[in-house]
């Protein structure tokens, strides 16, 4: 990829990651179609992981507060370890962690299947789906809790594990599962988004230790990186209150017809 993409294409990419990372319709999944579409055929996987940085960096910029409070707080727990259990920084911490520990494990288990997903899109089209079926049940969620609590915190690992396969979108089962257990939306769109900075960071170190991982990928693929950080600060920013009002089924309409295209085309 680092010789077969140009800056243009590139963008492109890196402005379709941007745009649908926030939303919950599988950024990755659509890279892959975007990916199809440019027949780019190399190491689609490494270039999704440089897209997920720059869309990682537009989540650190907006959630800024809250993770300089986390980060404050964890250096008072580790003097006072009891601040792990006593305080809800503490507590979301611990919840970081236990996602963490079961994203890593589960994403590793299922990378080679995620590789599989990103070359045809008639799997990356059940991955719509199954997020669509997601989303349409957190309709029924009857969500009274403001924390996450850490057996909670096991269930969000597993989506966004699962969500290493490309049309599996990790905001949207991360979020939807969350609310099915009883968590408030907004409170499960901060810990979403919270989670995933641990997660996109540990698959990108994994990527560019690798020889073919990141360091492979040309100036071009970098621009893709900063365009996805742009776009994606930008859609973060006008998108996060349509998915705090509750109406994050309504994605459901977009993504079953896509799904079933791609699955019967």
């Amino acid at each position: 990829m680092s010789d077969g993409i140009d800056s243009l294409t590139a963008a492109a990419l890196g402005a379709l990651q941007g745009l649908t990372e926030f939303l919950p319709v599988s950024s990755s999944g659509h890279v892959a179609i975007g990916a199809e579409f440019f027949d780019i055929q190399e190491n689609s996987l490494a270039l999704v992981i440089l897209l997920h940085l720059g869309t990682l960096l537009a989540t650190i910029l907006l959630l800024r507060g809250d993770i300089k409070d986390l980060a404050l707080e964890g250096v008072s727990a580790l003097r006072h370890p009891s601040r792990f259990r006593s305080t809800e920084q503490g507590r979301t911490l611990v919840g970081i962690a236990i996602v963490t520990v079961v994203t890593g494990a589960l994403g590793w288990t299922l990378r080679g299947v995620a590789e599989a997903f990103a070359e045809d899109l008639r799997l990356v089209g059940y991955g719509f789906l199954i997020s669509a079926s997601c989303l349409i049940a957190s309709s029924f969620a009857r969500a009274n809790h403001d924390e996450v609590s850490w057996a909670q915190a096991v269930a969000v690992g597993v989506a966004q594990g699962c969500a290493v396969l490309p049309g599996i979108s990790r905001s949207g089962v991360t979020i939807a599962i969350a609310m099915l257990l009883g968590v408030q939306g907004a409170v499960s769109f901060r810990f979403s988004f919270l989670v995933s900075i641990p997660a996109i960071v540990g698959a990108a170190l994994y990527e560019a230790t690798s020889a073919n991982g990141l360091g492979s990928l040309g100036p071009a693929a970098w621009v893709g990186g900063a365009t996805a950080m742009v776009t994606g600060y930008v859609a973060l920013v006008i998108l996060r209150k349509i998915i705090l009002v509750g109406r994050i089924w309504t994605f459901a309409i977009y993504l079953i017809p896509l799904g079933l295209y791609l699955v019967t085309r």
